[in-house]
This record gives C-alpha cells, structure tokens and sequence, in this order.
C-alpha cells in the first residue's frame, strides 16, 4: 500500500457489525469503502461530493471482529466535476503467536461527483487538478 500513501480510514470491526456467519457484514464494509473514498475527494472537492457507483467490489477474505481495517484511497482519474477512485481493504490481524500481519480483503472502483449545497453539478477547478497533478 505504499503506493496509496497512509490509510485515509482506520477502524476495529466490531461483533455489532457481523453477518449470520459472524463475519463482518459486506454492507457494513462496503460503507466504509464509501466513507474512505469520500475522504480522498476532500482534495479536489473540498465543498461536497455524491458518489454515483462503486463497482468491481471484490470480496476476497473475510473481515473477523477484532481486525483492524485499513482503507487506502487514491484518486485516479479526474474529469469535469467527476472523480474515478481506488479503494484497497487491508486488515490488520493478530496471529495465535500475537504476532500483527496484514491481509488484503477487498478493492472497490468508486465514482464521485462533486456538487453545490443544492445538490448540482459542480465543475473541478483546473486549479486543484493542477495542484494535485491532473
């Protein structure tokens, strides 16, 4: 993940957030997917952004309560008012020997848009994609 930078969102899966299984619920991750790639968009559209798709969310091992899940988010495409971002789910885990080690479990492609207090489109200024190299 040093690619990405430091985690945009940190935060312990709980026993209240499983499924039947006692997994962590995929809702309950694919929240915070949303949440983590809404930070990384506070960059470029500091007033308010509505996020229009997640896809190619992909499940890959389960989150157990008590990880702590780590979301890295890096925008990787900007257009008009619209922002293309990579989310990768890491966690935290502790071993039967106490030891801390980290597993992939899940990525997500998020779409954004950046919009006023009335909910309208609002255009990225050529200003901020160029402050942050777009």
């Amino acid at each position: 993940m040093q690619d990405m930078g430091e985690a945009k969102l940190k935060t312990l899966a709980m026993p209240s957030d499983t499924n039947p299984a006692g997994n962590i619920f995929g809702g309950w991750i694919m929240a915070q997917i949303d949440l983590a790639g809404t930070i990384a968009t506070k960059e470029l559209a500091p007033e308010r952004v509505v996020t229009v798709a997640m896809d190619k969310v992909v499940f890959k091992e389960p989150i157990l309560v008590g990880d702590v899940m780590c979301c890295y988010a890096q925008i990787i495409k900007v257009g008009n008012s619209s922002m293309l971002v990579q989310v990768e789910v890491i966690v935290e885990r502790v071993s039967k020997d106490g030891f801390t080690y980290c597993v992939p479990v899940t990525s997500a492609l998020l779409t954004f848009i950046s919009v006023d207090k009335d909910g309208k489109k609002k255009p990225i200024t050529t200003d901020l994609k160029k402050l942050h190299g777009f």
